[in-house]
């Protein structure tokens, strides 16, 4: 199957999942419930921190619009995916986790048409987290930074040619209309 057809299969397979997926990862995300127990049991006190990620994520600039989903974290791992749509068509994919790895968190993501790659947790509260890898040409850090109960910022940032080079995404959670429609 050629590149042309993948993205088009894959980018059909989002749009019927990701309702439903951004459905099933919001149900019961508010109180005191499993995940926090999940999370505790984790060994990792960060890892109860990632709760406040899980959902789904947009945002809408012009014609383009990033979305990010991402499932409660549960047994020390934490699945999420995102796709880009400009005009229309979908432009980029990625699929995501994060995983407890010993003391730390690791983030990794396969993005449409490269290598995967994966970044060390360097900083974990529960506002921000911080995931490194300097040996990546780029980004060499991705930072989710939660700025109220409905929105975030997810940056990444790094080094190129030998200035520090960044991109914010400030991101709201999706409104649930329109992921059913």
């Amino acid at each position: 199957m050629n590149t042309l057809a993948w993205s088009a299969l894959l980018g059909a397979a989002l749009s019927l999942c990701l309702p439903v997926a951004c459905a099933v990862a919001g149900a019961g995300s508010a109180g005191g419930s499993t995940e926090d127990h999940d999370a505790a049991e984790s060994g990792l006190p960060g890892f109860a921190f990632l709760a406040w990620l899980a959902g789904c994520w947009e945002s809408v600039l012009g014609e383009t619009i990033i979305e990010e989903q991402w499932m409660r974290p549960r047994g020390g791992f934490m699945p999420g995916m995102s796709r880009t749509v400009v005009g229309g068509a979908a432009r980029e994919h990625e699929f995501l986790d994060i995983r407890v790895d010993g003391a730390s968190l690791v983030y990794t993501a396969r993005p449409s048409g490269q290598a995967e790659t994966s970044f060390r947790s360097v900083e974990i509260t529960p506002e921000r987290l911080v995931f490194e890898n300097l040996e990546h040409d780029f980004p060499q850090r991705i930072i989710y930074t939660r700025a109220g109960l409905d929105s975030l910022v997810a940056r990444i940032e790094g080094q190129a040619g030998g200035t520090v080079r960044g991109r914010d995404f400030p991101m709201r959670r999706a409104p649930e209309s329109r992921l059913t429609r």
